[in-house]
């Protein structure tokens, strides 16, 4: 019996699983990057297509991730006040390192690096990590949760028949609805074209 045992075993140990969980977070943040000299880029960022089990079940993972990243971004942005931009290993770049702006900005910085080996020790991929910072946590400042969703799809794996399902971010990919209008017909409209003008004639008469 699985009393109070919450989560999905999907047919592997906790090892593979978790490195399973890890592989899928860190293949739904690189479809984001940049693709001008990647020769894999997909066909859209932000979304992968994967079971709907696996879906449901790294869902809470990538959730996590770019929650932890979204709030690390004002300390980076209060850091920048006491930054350099003098090149590195230059002198006013070596007087910049002995001042008191230095202590600074490392401390207002350091919920920022406390945040990326966080991630990094979730998914266990910089490349992912970094994308995840500088491209997708931006884009969720202002919302409050649900970054994700998932959809399933109507064709299933070959092989043993699997319940596909897409996982993607929001925002990027999201239909936009129209309200219906009602239809306009051409012999309808010149019938209430003529209306107006056969009613003039008998008022006339």
């Amino acid at each position: 019996m699985r009393h109070r045992r919450r989560g999905r075993t999907l047919g592997r140990s906790p090892s593979h699983r978790k490195a399973l969980l890890k592989n899928l977070v860190s293949a739904l943040f690189l479809t984001e990057r940049d693709a001008e000299f990647d020769d894999n880029a997909p066909a859209v960022p932000g979304r992968i297509t994967t079971t709907l089990h696996k879906a449901k079940e790294v869902r809470p993972l990538v959730e996590k991730c770019i929650t932890i990243a979204k709030k690390a971004l004002p300390a980076l942005e209060e850091a920048k006040q006491y930054s350099t931009d003098a090149e590195r290993g230059s002198d006013e770049y070596k007087a910049w390192r002995e001042s008191e702006n230095w202590v600074k900005w490392a401390q207002a910085r350091a919920p920022y690096v406390n945040a990326q080996r966080r991630i990094v020790q979730l998914i266990g991929d910089r490349e992912a990590a970094a994308v995840l910072f500088s491209e997708i946590a931006p884009r969720f400042t202002d919302r409050p949760g649900g970054y994700t969703r998932v959809v399933r799809l109507a064709t299933p794996r070959l092989g043993d028949a699997g319940v596909r399902a897409i996982l993607e971010l929001v925002g990027k990919n999201d239909r936009v609805s129209k309200k219906a209008e009602a239809p306009a017909f051409a012999g309808a409209a010149e019938e209430t074209a003529a209306a107006p003008a056969s009613e003039e004639a008998s008022d006339n008469e």
